[in-house]
């Protein structure tokens, strides 16, 4: 793996995460009190959020990871771009001491597991840039390679394939959940053992659909000698993923189809099998 670091004038023309995308206005989830003195500050002084070709990142400073990442997708203009290296990127734009590097990720199992999946922001006339503008540290999360390359790929591959099929346009927001318990490696790198994803779309029938879901790697770390048993992925109501993340969704839980499914209030969490589980 190659470590590289551009210049932080080559991101002047990065636009993020649209908020407007989808015609309605669902900015970046609200990062509560608790967080705010938390989320690591742009070099000059400009916010928080790191902008680049259609998704934007939220740093934690404590952690050294995303708190949150929020991407557009344009299935009427993805593009299928193989993946031509394996550069990753320190970000300039704010101290390089708030992101995990390579260091965490040599001689064990752990991937960069990319939060903003590599294919989601790669369409219009910036693919190229979008694709690897996700190869930013910033944009990854230590994940055990069976979470990153089977399950957790499993729910991304069908909501990109279905925002290509039906030419749906549709924001995900992703992150891990950071718990006080989380294992702590080699002495410095605390380890998520969870992630939860959010995706927002309008359907075929010009509804609003907002759902949520939560994976766990919880029985695959212990102390980083790895098990390898059964996990599930969960299709859960967003307060659920808010009580976890101290974020905020704000009026999206009013297009979550679960949150008082069957009159339980949004206390449930449905198990995903497959694709057919999910409700939208």
């Amino acid at each position: 793996m190659e470590v590289q670091e551009l210049s932080i004038d080559s991101y002047s023309n990065r636009s993020g995460y649209d908020p407007d995308f989808l015609g309605h206005k669902f900015p970046l989830p609200n990062i509560s009190d608790k967080l705010k003195d938390d989320r690591t500050p742009l070099k000059d002084n400009s916010g928080y959020e790191l902008k680049y070709t259609n998704f934007s990142v939220v740093m934690s400073k404590s952690r050294n990871l995303a708190i949150v990442t929020g991407v557009n997708i344009d299935g009427t203009q993805l593009q299928d771009l193989a993946r031509k290296n394996d550069f990753w990127y320190y970000d300039p734009r704010i101290e390089k001491k708030y992101q995990y590097g390579p260091e965490l990720y040599v001689n064990n199992d752990l991937d960069k597991g990319h939060l903003v999946r590599r294919l989601d922001p790669v369409w219009g006339s910036s693919a190229l840039v979008a694709n690897e503008d996700t190869f930013h540290f910033t944009n990854c999360s230590p994940q055990h390679k069976n979470l990153n390359q089977k399950t957790w790929l499993d729910l991304e591959e069908y909501i990109l394939q279905n925002t290509n099929k039906h030419n749906l346009k549709v924001n995900v927001f992703t992150g891990p959940v950071f718990r006080s318990d989380d294992v702590l490696y080699r002495g410095k790198f605390q380890i998520p053992a969870e992630f939860w994803k959010v995706a927002v779309m309008i359907k075929d029938n010009n509804e609003i659909s907002a759902t949520g879901y939560l994976q766990t790697q919880k029985n695959l770390l212990i102390d980083l000698e790895f098990a390898f048993g059964n996990y599930k992925t969960y299709q859960v109501p967003l307060r659920k993923i808010e009580s976890l993340t101290n974020l905020n969704f704000g009026n999206l839980h009013s297009f979550d189809p679960i949150t008082n499914l069957e009159g339980l209030e949004g206390e449930i969490a449905r198990v995903i099998s497959n694709s057919g589980d999910i409700i939208l």
